[in-house]
Protein backbone atom coordinates (compact mmCIF):
# COMPACT_ATOMS: atom_id res chain seq x y z
CA UNK A 1 0.00 0.00 0.00
CA UNK A 2 1.17 3.50 -0.83
CA UNK A 3 2.31 5.83 1.92
CA UNK A 4 1.37 8.81 -0.25
CA UNK A 5 -0.91 11.07 1.79
CA UNK A 6 -3.57 12.63 -0.44
CA UNK A 7 -5.17 14.54 2.45
CA UNK A 8 -1.87 16.36 3.03
CA UNK A 9 -1.47 16.86 -0.73
CA UNK A 10 -4.89 18.54 -0.88
CA UNK A 11 -3.96 20.82 2.03
CA UNK A 12 -0.64 21.71 0.40
CA UNK A 13 -2.28 22.47 -2.94
CA UNK A 14 -4.84 24.72 -1.25
CA UNK A 15 -2.11 26.50 0.74
CA UNK A 16 0.13 26.93 -2.28
CA UNK A 17 -2.74 28.30 -4.36
CA UNK A 18 -3.94 30.77 -1.70
CA UNK A 19 -1.76 33.67 -2.96
CA UNK A 20 -2.74 32.86 -6.56
CA UNK A 21 -6.42 32.96 -5.61
CA UNK A 22 -5.85 36.45 -4.19
CA UNK A 23 -3.84 37.76 -7.15
CA UNK A 24 -6.11 36.17 -9.76
CA UNK A 25 -9.46 36.55 -8.03
CA UNK A 26 -11.61 36.88 -11.12
CA UNK A 27 -10.07 33.89 -12.90
CA UNK A 28 -10.27 31.69 -9.81
CA UNK A 29 -13.88 32.71 -9.15
CA UNK A 30 -14.63 31.79 -12.76
CA UNK A 31 -12.95 28.42 -12.31
CA UNK A 32 -14.92 27.80 -9.09
CA UNK A 33 -18.19 28.70 -10.82
CA UNK A 34 -17.35 26.40 -13.74
CA UNK A 35 -16.61 23.56 -11.32
CA UNK A 36 -19.83 24.18 -9.38
CA UNK A 37 -21.98 24.28 -12.51
CA UNK A 38 -20.29 21.28 -14.12
CA UNK A 39 -20.52 19.06 -11.07
CA UNK A 40 -24.10 19.95 -10.07
CA UNK A 41 -26.70 17.22 -9.83
CA UNK A 42 -28.61 16.91 -13.09
CA UNK A 43 -29.48 14.26 -15.65
CA UNK A 44 -26.08 12.80 -14.72
CA UNK A 45 -25.72 12.41 -10.96
CA UNK A 46 -23.07 14.33 -9.03
CA UNK A 47 -21.47 11.00 -8.07
CA UNK A 48 -21.21 9.91 -11.70
CA UNK A 49 -19.73 13.28 -12.60
CA UNK A 50 -17.11 12.84 -9.86
CA UNK A 51 -16.34 9.35 -11.16
CA UNK A 52 -15.81 10.87 -14.61
CA UNK A 53 -13.60 13.62 -13.17
CA UNK A 54 -11.52 11.06 -11.29
CA UNK A 55 -11.18 8.95 -14.43
CA UNK A 56 -9.86 11.96 -16.32
CA UNK A 57 -7.49 12.79 -13.46
CA UNK A 58 -6.15 9.24 -13.51
CA UNK A 59 -5.63 9.17 -17.26
CA UNK A 60 -3.98 12.61 -17.09
CA UNK A 61 -1.67 11.37 -14.28
CA UNK A 62 -2.78 14.01 -11.76
CA UNK A 63 -2.24 13.06 -8.11
CA UNK A 64 -3.95 16.23 -6.92
CA UNK A 65 -7.02 15.38 -8.99
CA UNK A 66 -7.06 11.93 -7.43
CA UNK A 67 -7.05 13.43 -3.94
CA UNK A 68 -9.75 16.04 -4.54
CA UNK A 69 -12.11 13.73 -6.47
CA UNK A 70 -11.70 10.74 -4.14
CA UNK A 71 -12.54 13.04 -1.24
CA UNK A 72 -15.65 14.26 -3.08
CA UNK A 73 -16.67 10.71 -4.00
CA UNK A 74 -16.46 9.60 -0.39
CA UNK A 75 -18.73 12.50 0.61
CA UNK A 76 -21.18 11.39 -2.09
CA UNK A 77 -21.27 7.83 -0.72
CA UNK A 78 -19.29 6.15 -3.48
CA UNK A 79 -18.62 2.50 -2.72
CA UNK A 80 -15.36 0.73 -3.36
CA UNK A 81 -17.16 -1.47 -5.91
CA UNK A 82 -18.32 1.58 -7.87
CA UNK A 83 -14.80 3.00 -7.76
CA UNK A 84 -13.24 -0.28 -8.89
CA UNK A 85 -15.61 -0.65 -11.85
CA UNK A 86 -14.74 2.87 -13.01
CA UNK A 87 -11.03 2.14 -12.48
CA UNK A 88 -11.31 -0.93 -14.71
CA UNK A 89 -12.53 1.37 -17.50
CA UNK A 90 -9.55 3.67 -16.84
CA UNK A 91 -7.15 0.76 -17.24
CA UNK A 92 -8.97 -0.39 -20.38
CA UNK A 93 -8.74 3.07 -21.95
CA UNK A 94 -5.38 4.18 -20.48
CA UNK A 95 -3.30 1.01 -20.31
CA UNK A 96 -0.34 0.55 -18.00
CA UNK A 97 0.07 4.20 -16.95
CA UNK A 98 -3.59 4.32 -15.89
CA UNK A 99 -3.05 1.10 -13.95
CA UNK A 100 -0.29 2.79 -11.92
CA UNK A 101 -2.61 5.69 -11.02
CA UNK A 102 -5.40 3.20 -10.31
CA UNK A 103 -3.25 1.82 -7.51
CA UNK A 104 -2.81 5.38 -6.20
CA UNK A 105 -6.56 6.04 -6.35
CA UNK A 106 -7.35 2.82 -4.47
CA UNK A 107 -4.81 3.69 -1.76
CA UNK A 108 -6.27 7.21 -1.48
CA UNK A 109 -9.81 5.84 -1.23
CA UNK A 110 -8.84 3.38 1.49
CA UNK A 111 -6.85 5.96 3.47
CA UNK A 112 -9.44 8.71 3.22
CA UNK A 113 -12.34 6.35 3.99
CA UNK A 114 -10.85 5.36 7.34
CA UNK A 115 -12.47 7.10 10.29
CA UNK A 116 -10.20 9.54 12.08
CA UNK A 117 -9.26 8.36 15.55
CA UNK A 118 -8.31 10.75 18.32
Amino acid sequence: MSTFDHSTLIQNINSNLAPFRKSQTEAMQGFAQLAKASMAEGAVSAKNKELIALAIGITQHCSGCIGFHVKALLKLGCTRQELEEMLAVCVYMGGGPALMYTAEALAAFDAMAKPVTA
